[in-house]
């Protein structure tokens, strides 16, 4: 499917399309910085619990058109609803969903084109992995409005520095793309005309790996951190106890003992 980043009355707030076993989700409200509204979170989440249990996808990216990623929650839509019940609704909404990026047995890659602030910085810092264009920025921004970003600073604070975090949360300052992978918002960058070959690349490369591997593995990753030390050795033992058990482990072992590429149904 092919859609203009002009947005049109009928045009779709997101798709989804698929390419072999990689579903691309694509956030379709340009002319607003794709924001988190409360339809597009309801979409995204009916798209998420939908693609985890599509056993035919291995991996997910979240995409979007314009100039922006995402620029966070609709703020018309919150001073439009301006009572505590809404707001209370809506970010327990999108942290729900948030959590869902997290618990689908398919990694989720962001593929960032244009800036991500606030919220849209959540989403990304939310994400299991991320690659974005060199002209990419990103900032929590909320302070500069004078609203701290107390819910994208968990995602945040969970992959940067604290002091990183920190800084970033009560300055609302931009930082690019490069800042962006030193700091280890994001993974790699891509020069803007190939980040969507990039990504796809960088998806297919996770996909031709065994579905049920990448889906213990991804379990596994986010279980043990919150886990102590003592207890993330534990669970992370009986989990790769568990994964030799598995076919795909059996004939990945074969193939490097006979020196040959692995068969994977």
């Amino acid at each position: 499917m092919t859609v203009s980043t002009s947005q049109s009355i009928d045009a779709p707030m997101l798709y989804r399309t698929d390419t072999e076993s990689v579903a691309t989700i694509t956030l379709n409200k340009p002319d607003q910085y794709n924001p988190l509204s409360w339809d597009m979170l309801t979409q995204i989440q009916e798209t998420l619990d939908s693609i985890a249990q599509d056993e035919s996808i291995r991996v997910v990216i979240l995409a979007a058109k314009g100039r922006a990623f995402c620029a966070g929650h609709d703020l018309k839509e919150i001073r439009k609803h301006d009572n505590d019940e809404f707001s209370r609704k809506l970010f327990a909404k999108c942290s729900r969903m948030m959590l869902t990026m997290t618990q689908i047995p398919q990694p989720v890659i962001a593929s960032v084109q244009g800036i991500a602030t606030a919220a849209g910085c959540q989403l990304v810092a939310n994400c299991d992995l991320a690659i974005a264009s060199t002209q990419s920025r990103f900032a929590v921004s909320g302070i500069n409005l004078g609203l701290f970003c107390s819910t994208p600073g968990v995602a945040l604070s969970r992959n940067v520095s604290r002091k990183n975090a920190f800084e970033m949360l009560l300055t609302g300052e931009f930082i690019d793309a490069a800042q962006a992978v030193e700091k280890g918002l994001i993974n790699r960058t891509a020069e803007p005309e190939f980040l969507q070959e990039d990504t796809m690349e960088y998806a297919r490369s996770i996909a031709e790996k065994p579905r049920e591997v990448i889906a213990l593995g991804k379990r596994l990753f986010y279980e043990q951190l919150d886990q102590g030390l003592e207890s993330a050795y534990s669970l992370a033992s009986d989990r790769m106890a568990c994964n030799l058990g598995f076919p795909s482990a059996t004939e990945g072992i074969d193939a490097f003992i006979e020196k040959r590429k692995p068969s994977w149904r």
